[in-house]
């Protein structure tokens, strides 16, 4: 199972309030994110050496 399933799954319900995500995680994540329904709510916040902080923000349209 993809870890990063669990951790979206946190995310969504509010357990977690971000993921972080490094440059070599990115295709893992991606991998668990494109199956989600929902996943247009999953905001993505760069940072610094391709590390990537994710949020979910029911707000976006």
């Amino acid at each position: 199972m993809n870890p990063f399933e669990e951790k979206i799954g946190q995310l969504r319900a509010g357990d977690i309030e971000k993921i972080e995500v490094t440059r070599d995680e990115f295709f893992l994540f991606r991998e668990a994110w494109i199956k989600q329904e929902d996943k247009k709510f999953f905001r993505g916040i760069a940072g610094l050496k391709g590390n990537i902080t994710y949020v979910y923000d029911t707000t976006i349209v």
